[in-house]
């Protein structure tokens, strides 16, 4: 029997986390809001009350990170150091495994200045293993509040074409667009609006989480982040937001108005993680017969994808023994946490 574990995925928005117990079975899952850019004590912070809700136990850990993006440090380098350190001063008492990517786990003590770049945001890819291990053959889309990962999974084995982030963008296996933080100027250049296409304003007037909850598709649970005026995560209060990147004000008579105008936005934000599904799919006849396995908070989006592409949909946390969660999470919200607590006991 293996040795409890907890997997933790260091974001520059959220600290996810997964627990797993010695027959290798998730026993939480976690999330906790984390403003990185704003200070290494708000990961302090995350993690520790992460911490406070799971029973005290001899765990072992294994991180992966995105956070080292954040505009906190000089570059990624400075930030996988930094985030490394916090990790190691927070957790003393464990062994500390990191996420390197195709190095695959490394003691985190003892990484070397040449190995950061694998480690630099390398959780799609620790998300993407564990589907094709389980899977075989498909297409893996994790949406999440920020960004999509899109990988093709062929035989077992991750094809993707980048690594980077650079390489990944590019390629459109990172498409820059998730469902509660992406500004709504970055969703479209324009929108549909009482018959007419109407153009946005290039402003940070509201977020991608007003237009969902406007669809109400969007979980409380996962709504963690500030709105755009700082004001309340209402329906009402999102219709406000919305009217202003087209220049109106608000009049809560016209809230089906601008629940229609949310509808085309979000019908433009699925065109655009549609023609990156399409693009990997189109690389591969060997994921003809594969399905899509959806992850992240916006993997109803997935379902939708497959079911409009002709594909069978598979849910991420299928791929892992049930999980009763009381907060609500699930594996698939939180897949590279889920993942790496997996991986690192199998590398």
């Amino acid at each position: 029997m293996m040795n409890e574990m907890i997997g933790w995925d260091i974001g520059g928005a959220h600290v996810k986390a997964a627990a797993m117990n010695g027959r290798g079975e998730l026993t939480a899952v976690l999330q906790k809001p984390c403003p990185l850019w704003q200070g290494v004590d708000k990961l302090r912070f995350a993690v520790e009350a992460i911490l406070s809700e799971l029973p005290v136990s001899s765990y072992r850990h294994a991180i992966t990170m995105t956070g080292e993006l954040v505009d906190l440090f000089a570059g990624r380098d400075d930030g996988v150091k930094t985030i490394l350190a916090t990790m190691v001063e927070l957790l003393p008492k464990g062994e500390l495994l990191v996420y390197a990517g195709r190095l695959g786990f490394l003691e985190a003590s003892v990484v070397k200045h040449n190995q950061y770049a694998a480690i630099a945001s390398a959780n799609w890819l620790a998300s993407a293993s564990y589907a094709a291990r389980k899977v075989g053959s498909g297409l893996f889309v994790d949406i999440g509040s920020t960004t999509t990962d899109i990988l093709l999974l062929d035989r077992g084995q991750v094809a993707a074409e980048g690594y980077s982030d650079y390489e990944r963008l590019a390629t459109q296996e990172l498409v820059y667009t998730g469902i509660v933080r992406t500004a709504v100027m970055a969703l479209a250049e324009c929108v549909e609006d009482q018959g007419r296409e109407v153009g946005l304003m290039a402003e940070y007037f509201a977020t991608a989480a007003d237009v969902y909850r406007l669809t109400g598709e969007l979980d409380e649970v996962h709504d963690q982040s500030d709105t755009a005026d700082g004001g309340e995560k209402s329906v009402l209060a999102s219709a406000r937001r919305l009217s202003r990147m087209i220049g109106c004000d608000f009049d809560p008579a016209e809230l089906p108005r601008w629940q229609k105008l949310a509808h085309n936005l979000r019908e433009k934000q699925l065109s655009r993680i549609r023609q990156g599904c399409e693009r990997q799919l189109a690389r591969s006849a060997l994921s003809g017969s594969g399905p899509f396995i959806g992850a992240g908070i916006g993997r109803f989006l997935v379902r939708q994808l497959a079911e409009s592409m002709g594909k069978s949909y598979l849910d991420f946390s299928a791929l892992f023994p049930a999980l009763s969660n009381e907060n609500g999470m699930s594996a698939a919200d939180c897949a590279p946490a889920a993942a790496v607590a997996c991986l690192s006991g199998k590398d």
